[in-house]
């Protein structure tokens, strides 16, 4: 009888559990949602034009001015706001292309770098170092030099960060390659007679491309504090467009004579989407539950 009870017991704590980790799943995602929610409606919400004088310089908040104005009377949360969008949808332009080009580039320099064809492992070992080229070149360092060649502009911007955190995500994947081609379900279907392409995207590419996947957080981390580091150098998005790291460096000045407001909401902005994306990373992939 003790037996049939634990046996009839078990199930709805089983139940219970499995409607708990979606519900914590989502709890964990919704910053991040309610994050890109804000950026396809804030610039249509917003109280005041972003780019426009409404009031007076560095009033503090108020029910008027909800954050309060800066030192050229811009209202703060109307440039919060609408800075929203294009950081985060430029944060995220970043993170996917230098994902998915880590991605091919890391699973072809690890499956070809030992190959017996020449041309192949030729190839693979030029791109290995030049991988290694990028990631010791640092980020606003490289940002600054496409932009002086380039202009200041968002797709001259995204292409730098891009290329300059690319190799993070193709080191990953290259070392998961290096376990993955030695595994037996590879050789066997290796001798079983798939091609070398069919032999990366059936069997490698499942496989290897986790580490990568579970890294986009830090990615977008990183592709958004550098954004705003090169907007509050000034060598960002040009104004009056708001952006979070212009508008920290035009804060900066009233944030050192006591007028904390300009500086501090942006701030508070850019480290709630970082926290907000790493959040959600964590709630997508993580695998204990």
């Amino acid at each position: 009888m003790a037996a049939l009870t634990m046996r009839t017991g078990r199930p709805p704590v089983l139940s219970r559990r499995r409607r708990a980790v979606p519900s914590q799943r989502l709890l964990a995602a919704l910053p991040f949602l309610v994050l890109l929610i804000v950026a396809l409606l804030g610039p249509v919400i917003v109280p005041h034009d972003p780019t426009r004088v409404v009031g007076p310089t560095s009033a503090p908040p108020s029910a008027q001015f909800w954050f309060g104005t800066d030192s050229n009377g811009l209202d703060v949360f109307s440039r919060v706001v609408s800075a929203t969008r294009l950081d985060i949808l430029l944060s995220l332009a970043v993170t996917m292309l230098a994902t998915v080009t880590g991605i091919l580039l890391g699973m072809f320099v690890g499956m070809f770098e030992a190959s017996h064809a020449r041309v192949p492992r030729t190839v693979a070992r030029v791109l290995a170092r030049a991988l290694d080229l990028f990631q010791a070149i640092p980020v606003l360092i490289g940002g600054l030099v496409a932009v002086s060649f380039f202009g200041r502009n968002v797709v001259v911007i995204a292409l730098a960060l891009a290329a300059v955190l690319m190799p993070f995500q193709a080191r990953l994947v290259r070392t998961e390659v290096l376990r993955v081609r030695s595994e037996a379900y590879i050789d066997a279907a290796r001798i079983s007679g798939e091609s070398s392409l069919r032999l990366l995207w059936g069997h490698v590419l499942p496989n290897s491309a986790s580490p990568a996947l579970e890294n986009t957080s830090a990615v977008f981390g990183m592709a958004i504090i550098f954004s705003a580091g090169l907007g509050f150098l000034g060598v960002g998005i040009p104004l009056p467009t708001p952006e979070w790291g212009s508008m920290l460096a035009i804060g900066a000045a009233d944030a050192a004579v006591g007028r904390w407001w300009p500086a501090f909401f942006p701030a508070l902005a850019l480290c709630f989407a970082v926290w907000a994306a790493s959040a959600f990373a964590a709630a997508l992939f993580d695998r204990r539950r």
